[in-house]
């Protein structure tokens, strides 16, 4: 059985922290998607096994459906510098706000007010400080002769988050982590951090499970460097999530809805198809923006299993698989993934919990 979980245990952020050896966090992705290895979960039982995501139609059976988030990772780590002193400037992009407007956070050595002017990738573009929301995070509208986009693509270096180095940012590095910080599937952009569980499919290993007869659905939610942050409130209870932008079509939910009616399971792939099916009073057509907190005890409605990755101590991430999968199990699965090595974080291995 799932360990039962008291809401008084749950509060204390502490619960959640485990030790990680450094040389554990990923720096680069497998050499190929379908290599990266599997720690399978069987909550009712307790049993581990050892596997890899090329193995996973092992434990899938039809009519059961996976949960693909579609979002879109831009190239959003921008680099400028002020129009009136010259200092440089580097830009997050998080959040388009409105047309032109961007919610990023900044880092320059002097801090620039609003109404400053920047100018960013190689000057073909230039923004304007509208606001300082402190904590680094800024609101700016930028203007370009061309589409932003566009020269994002030519300019922008994929966001990867800070526990990834990259020292030296060659051309052939940036390349490659555009392809690789990225899943197969993603058509939506709007994304600050790669939906990173979703990384380690392959076309040919989708097509194989489609094969199989297992379903796909599709769903949105842009995703922001908030969900990655470590809880720092003592009390989880303090903790405030960001908001993020999602979206479920009526074909997906109703996919979603057939094959949980037929006796298959909602397989999420990542946090995020979680938090966005979670967010849902009911299986149907929505759009609209969650800041939903995961955390125990927690009744989840709409989700039957979910391949992970490992996350970092005392996140919310951590957090919601452990109310999925009860906390102590959570962390003896962990501590068996530390000592069988597996690479943690978002260029790292796997886990299924079922």
């Amino acid at each position: 059985m799932v360990p039962a979980f008291g809401k008084n245990d749950a509060m204390k952020t502490d619960l959640f922290d485990y030790p990680l050896p450094p040389e554990l966090i990923a720096q680069h992705p497998a050499a190929r998607r379908d290599q990266a290895r599997m720690l399978v979960l069987h909550r009712a039982s307790g049993e581990i096994e050892h596997r890899t995501i090329a193995d996973i139609a092992d434990y899938l059976r039809a009519p059961d459906i996976l949960v693909l988030n579609n979002t879109k990772v831009i190239p959003a780590r921008v680099f400028g510098h002020k129009v009136a002193s010259g200092g440089k400037v580097e830009l997050l992009l998080l959040e388009e706000t409105a047309p032109g407007t961007w919610k990023a956070l900044m880092k320059s050595s002097r801090r620039p007010k609003p109404g400053d002017s920047l100018l960013l990738c190689s000057g073909k573009a230039t923004a304007t400080m509208l606001e300082d929301n402190g904590q680094g995070e800024a609101l700016l509208k930028i203007e370009s002769a061309r589409p932003l986009m566009e020269i994002l693509d030519e300019e922008g270096v994929p966001p990867l988050p800070p526990y990834i180095s990259r020292k030296a940012q060659t051309r052939e590095q940036i390349d490659a982590d555009r392809e690789r910080y990225q899943t197969v599937y993603a058509t939506e952009p709007g994304a600050a951090a790669a939906p990173t569980a979703g990384l380690h499919f392959t076309p040919e290993l989708l097509q194989a499970l489609e094969a199989q007869g297992i379903g796909k659905a599709e769903l949105t939610l842009h995703v922001g460097l908030g969900t990655f942050r470590p809880v720092s409130a003592e009390s989880i209870a303090d903790h405030q999530m960001h908001h993020e932008h999602y979206a479920v079509s009526e074909k997906s939910a109703q996919a979603i809805r057939r094959a949980r009616e037929a006796g298959g399971r909602a397989v999420a792939v990542g946090s995020t198809s979680v938090r966005t099916l979670e967010s849902l009073p009911t299986l149907g057509k929505a759009e609209g923006s969650t800041n939903i907190f995961i955390y125990p005890p927690h009744a989840f409605r709409h989700t039957d299993a979910i391949l992970t990755n490992f996350h970092l101590p005392k996140s919310t991430l951590l957090m919601m698989m452990s109310a999925f999968a009860g906390r102590e199990q959570m962390l003896h699965a962990y501590r068996i993934a530390v000592q069988e090595k597996y690479r943690f974080f978002s260029y790292g291995d796997c886990m299924l919990i079922l």
